[in-house]
């Protein structure tokens, strides 16, 4: 065949494949969640394999192994106990609370580290839901925004207090982010990130997180404050609310059935952009390799240079330590 043109040229060896990648992994793109308690014993989450909920000397050793791994930024995810939780969730802002502790505990053990928060009330709510709630006249429930969002600003201050570097509003109120930043230029914490959650969409593939925190809504669903999977334009409209309203990082969440989602938002935006590969994408992973029947590193491997390929300059995934070990090993090709 008499061809000029051969696009196999390009692929014929690793060194050739490796000049001419257009996407690369590197272990500086991720950020792992972590889960913890107020528990001197660690527990193995049983929705989740692989993953354990910490205790809080267990968090620190953890998370400086993985630092020393490359892995420089976490975010952080609290299992509060029962008798904390309250329908005003009014322990998220004590400031002798867990996530305040285990935020100076790993700021003096690794003072290097990204030590990132989720901001939301669903750890601390007794409804379980990010909001306040309050029974409406037709005897459902209602979410409360402004109301919720001032309990935020002073969530937000409470891990600034102590040393977070980033806070993370995962709740999807209105407004929040604009109101956050105020708090915390108003207390001088103007060094303080914040990484909204500006498409987090009401998926279903949140099922195994929400059972190793126990923090499920009791009553109801998320979908009156978390986005539509179906909407694309919203996400556009929330970008630019969150851009208005001072964000540093915007986030898409989850990853992997919304890469449109993260390619639309790359074209709209110059701020960095996250992504969440979320618990049910995990499990979905660690089950099917678990069954033998995909290779678990190529297949994470894959996937999490999927979500970068879409536009995503950073990766939330609880297999960050699995690849910045197989990064280091030089393992990926």
């Amino acid at each position: 065949m008499e061809m000029m043109i051969r696009g196999r040229r390009n692929r014929r060896s690793g060194a050739i494949r490796g000049l001419v990648r257009e996407n690369r992994l590197a272990v500086e793109d991720l950020i792992l969640p972590v889960f913890f308690h107020d528990d001197a014993n660690p527990v193995e989450i049983s929705s989740m394999p692989g993953c354990t909920r910490w205790s809080v000397a267990g968090l620190v050793a953890e998370v400086l192994a993985v630092y020393e791994m490359g892995v420089r930024a976490v975010v952080l995810f609290p299992k509060i106990e029962d008798s904390l939780k309250s329908a005003d969730a009014a322990e998220c802002a004590n400031d002798e609370g867990l996530v305040p502790r285990v935020i100076r505990e790993l700021k003096e053990a690794c003072p290097g580290l990204c030590v990132i928060t989720d901001v939301a009330l669903d750890p601390y709510n007794s409804d379980g839901h990010d909001g306040l709630v309050v029974r409406g006249s037709d005897g459902g429930l209602k979410i409360l925004n402004d109301e919720t969002v001032e309990v935020l600003c002073r969530q937000a201050l409470c891990h600034a207090r102590a040393g977070a570097d980033i806070v993370a509003p995962s709740d999807m109120m209105d407004g929040r982010v604009g109101a956050i930043r105020m708090a915390l230029d108003e207390a001088g914490f103007s060094d303080v990130g914040i990484m909204a959650y500006t498409a987090k969409y009401a998926s279903a593939y949140y099922g195994p997180f929400r059972g190793a925190l126990d923090s499920a809504p009791k009553e109801g669903d998320k979908k009156t404050y978390q986005m539509d999977p179906g909407n694309i334009r919203e996400a556009v409209r929330e970008l630019l609310l969150d851009e208005e309203e001072g964000a540093d990082i915007v986030m898409v969440k989850p990853a992997g059935p919304y890469l449109d989602v993260i390619a639309r938002l790359r074209d709209e935006t110059t701020l960095p952009m996250a992504a969440y590969q979320v618990s049910g994408e995990y499990l979905m992973i660690k089950a099917a390799c678990a069954g033998g029947w995909l290779d678990e590193k190529a297949v994470v491997m894959e996937s999490l240079l999927g979500i970068k390929r879409a536009g995503a300059d950073m990766i939330l995934t609880y297999f960050a330590k699995d690849v910045a070990r197989w990064l280091s090993e030089g393992t990926f090709r």
